[in-house]
């Protein structure tokens, strides 16, 4: 950023004096919008107009002679790209210095003024006048291959070789989802461009062809302004900021970049790579200019010059996020007539590799089996192009490739990686900050990899303090794949494939409010469904045994998307704890800010356990899980048994960890979910009311279902149907799917950074395929 106390500050009187005396111009002087300098319009009585240029003072002369002569090289090199003259002074000279009452040198210069509308004027922009508008950038670059000055290589900010520089701005965004979509461009830039940036084709550009500085008649372009961005850099820079501004406000923004991709390789033909990169450098692009101006607004609240276009940057960068960058590469390659993009492997032969290789029972969605080969934020996208809004992926937490989470686990990766044998502050802030979301008395932890060994663990920590083996869980729970864990798992022991209820497990009903033996309208269902669980711990003890712990979802995930009856938890861990046995919460479905209201299930429902067990959303994707208890509990399992997990703790987990907890927190997710999920189910239910094939919508923040039956009465389920508008909402590039013991819920479980107008998106497309049935 140039010096803000160096922006010139001269009165409409002053400016006048300075063009009469210094360049023989009598005229009158009209401020014109500016940013760090100072632009006036002189008329003359005769009518003649000029602009009349004052420099920050910390301009440097070489600069303002670089754009000087390069306008001078294209009025002698290519005459049919009309831009603004410069007028010599009575001297002869291009510039002339003027001071102000503070002693302060500005440089002047006189051009002579371009009549027409800006681009940004007329609406809207035709094909044609796209199309004319790629073939006028192409024609000025192409004059310009042979334009060399000694100050063309300079450090400029708005140069994309620069572009990270101005990362550091976006902690001025205020909006924490502009800001969240900034850096994620900053990150694609920098792993999908910059490592090749420096081998594409080079040249001098104008680098800022915006439609404030390019002029039309509403047929073609008349004219370019304002070449203060001159500089020696990548000529597709020229292109891609160009296709920015071109794509604002476009129904379809790709096809629009096209138009003007297409003209501009006509005449000034691009290289593959080049085409490759744009959808990128525009992404980059949005985010710089976020950047600069939350940057500039932080240092001049008031200047409102430098936001002109600020909007138009927001609506581009949410739209831009949920384009398949495989998509507008295909597009851009098609428009220079380029063959299309290899994507590795075709599918077909990938999926029987697939059934060769890797075990059969590991499952793959949908009858038409997707191609997943990138993510951003809410989004998936696929191999051919298509985007997909994911609705059920509550794993990626705070959104796929959220760039905090990335830089947190590629900045540890690359400076240490180890075990826990060592001191090391990472493993210890994690768990105080952990453990500052539970109470108090959960106060220390175990790190291990995933849910399913958090649960083995607890497991372990349970039979240990209590001397007991069984254990009592809820009807269709799922709590691992570990031996352990699938024999407290009726969702697997009674499933296909299943060896039935191991004699140390104890199921109790679900407390399911639609369908269970205790429904909505009675007000004792949840203290009858606790009852339940005292039943189980009467039949342990008629076999001569106690009970070593309660395992219970907060939320029931295989069991259909369930929400517990307010009470039912404090009420059936009271039970368990009179009985001396240990209630745990598993919350890897629902932890960490999902419901909404709080940071975990079991708070909702007013209760304590004694042990909490994480995983899936903690590291958003990484490999992490957690187990926290106790100093009690986990006092007695020390005891004497070391008990080691290579990669549990190590720094890089506890890195991406960190970075989870600092984004629900900085971005506000909890929030969002709690927002956002109530606006979701308050539209579900609307639904509901239309289409009787929705028996019942629950939920809580981001978690919810949707049942479905044939039959309201009989709740008679409605399996294959839920199956078939899972397989059509992926066709309309909504990633669903079903749970539940009778395989007729539709669950919901987003990344927490999904919008009310992705909502609204999902029951659109929802009621337009429930009228089908």
């Amino acid at each position: 950023l140039l010096d803000q106390t160096k922006t010139p500050r001269f009165t409409t009187e002053q400016t006048q004096q300075f063009t009469r005396e210094l360049y023989g111009i009598a005229a009158t002087a009209e401020p014109l919008e500016s940013y760090i300098d100072q632009n006036f319009l002189l008329r003359t009585e005769a009518g003649t107009c000029f602009v009349f240029k004052i420099a920050n003072a910390s301009e440097q002369q070489d600069l303002l002679d670089l754009q000087n002569q390069a306008m001078m090289h294209l009025h002698k090199n290519a005459p049919e790209i009309t831009c603004p003259e410069i007028l010599p002074s009575r001297n002869g000279n291009f510039t002339e210095a003027v001071t102000d009452a503070q002693g302060n040198t500005f440089q002047t210069r006189v051009l002579s003024y371009l009549p027409g509308k800006f681009l940004s004027e007329i609406t809207p922009h035709s094909p044609d006048l796209l199309a004319d508008f790629g073939k006028f950038l192409g024609k000025m670059d192409r004059a310009f291959t042979n334009f060399v000055h000694p100050a063309m290589q300079r450090y400029f900010d708005w140069d994309f070789h620069n572009a990270l520089h101005m990362r550091k701005y976006t902690q001025h965004i205020k909006d924490s989802s502009l800001r969240r979509l900034a850096e994620y461009f900053y990150l694609q830039f920098e792993s999908e461009v910059l490592p090749g940036f420096q081998q594409l084709p080079a040249q001098v550009i104008h680098n800022d062809a915006n439609d404030y500085n390019v002029l039309s008649d509403g047929k073609r372009i008349t004219g370019i302004i304002d070449f203060g961005d001159v500089i020696f850099t990548q000529r597709i820079a020229e292109l891609s900021i160009a296709c920015t501004y071109m794509m604002m406000g476009k129904t379809d923004p790709i096809a629009a970049a096209a138009a003007v991709v297409r003209a501009y390789h006509a005449v000034h033909p691009l290289q593959t790579a080049e085409t490759d990169a744009i959808y990128f450098l525009v992404g980059a692009r949005l985010a710089m200019s976020l950047s600069k101006s939350a940057a500039f607004k932080h240092q001049n609240p008031t200047n409102d010059y430098i936001a002109i276009s600020e909007k138009m940057v927001m609506a581009l960068i949410e739209r831009l996020i949920e384009i398949n960058p495989e998509y507008a590469r295909r597009i851009f390659r098609n428009a220079c007539h380029m063959p299309t993009p290899k994507t590795g492997r075709d599918s077909r032969s990938l999926l029987q590799s697939r059934r060769e290789h890797i075990g059969k029972n590991l499952s793959i969605s949908y009858r038409q089996p997707l191609r997943i080969v990138r993510g951003a934020m809410q989004y998936l996208f696929d191999n051919s192009g298509k985007t997909y809004l994911d609705c059920v992926n509550n794993v990626c937490h705070v959104g796929h490739c959220h760039p905090k989470v990335v830089r947190a686990l590629h900045n540890q990766a690359a400076r240490l990686n180890t075990n826990t044998r060592y001191l090391h502050e990472n493993i210890v802030e994690y768990a105080e900050r952990l453990t500052a979301t539970l109470p108090d008395h959960l106060s220390v932890c175990f790190f291990v990899n995933s849910g399913s060994e958090a649960n083995d663990l607890a497991l372990r920590l349970a039979r240990n303090f209590t001397g007991q083996k069984d254990c009592i869980v809820i009807d269709a729970a799922y709590h691992g794949n570990l031996s352990s864990i699938i024999e407290l798992s009726p969702y697997k022991f009674n499933g296909p494939g299943g060896a039935g209820c191991p004699e140390t497990t104890q199921v109790v009903a679900m407390p399911d409010l639609y369908r269970g033996a205790y429904r909505r309208d009675d007000p004792e269902a949840a203290l009858k469904y606790a009852a339940h669980v005292k039943n189980a711990i009467d039949a342990i003890h008629a076999r001569g045994r106690r009970v070593a712990a309660f395992f219970a979802e907060s939320l029931l995930g295989c069991g259909g998307q369930i929400v517990l009856p307010a009470g039912y938890l404090q009420a059936a861990f009271q039970h368990v704890r009179n009985a001396g046995g240990l209630c745990i919460s598993d919350e890897v479905q629902v932890g960490f800010g999902r419901v909404g209201s709080h940071w975990w299930g079991f708070e909702t429902q007013n209760a304590v356990p004694d042990i909490v067990t994480m995983g899936k959303p903690i590291g958003n994707g990484h490999p992490v899980a957690a187990v926290v208890t106790t100093s009690e509990i986990a006092d007695a399992f020390a005891n004497g048994m070391e008990y080691f997990n290579t990669f549990g703790g190590n720094p890089v987990s506890c890195a991406v960890g960190m970075a989870v907890l600092d984004v629900i927190e900085q971005e506000a997710l909890r929030e969002n979910a709690m927002e956002v999920g109530r606006h979701l189910l308050a539209q579900l239910r609307e639904l509901q009311k239309k289409h009787a094939l929705i028996g019942d919508v629950r939920g809580m923040g981001l978690f919810i279902g949707v049942e479905l039956v044939s039959d309201r009465e009989t709740l008679t389920p409605a399996a294959n149907e839920a199956s078939e508008i899972v397989n059509h909402m992926k066709k309309r590039g909504i990633l669903l799917s079903t749970d539940g013991p009778l395989h007729n819920v539709i669950k919901i479980k987003p990344p927490l950074v999904i919008n009310k107008i992705n909502a609204n998106r999902i029951v659109n497309e929802l009621d337009d395929i429930l009228d089908e049935f």
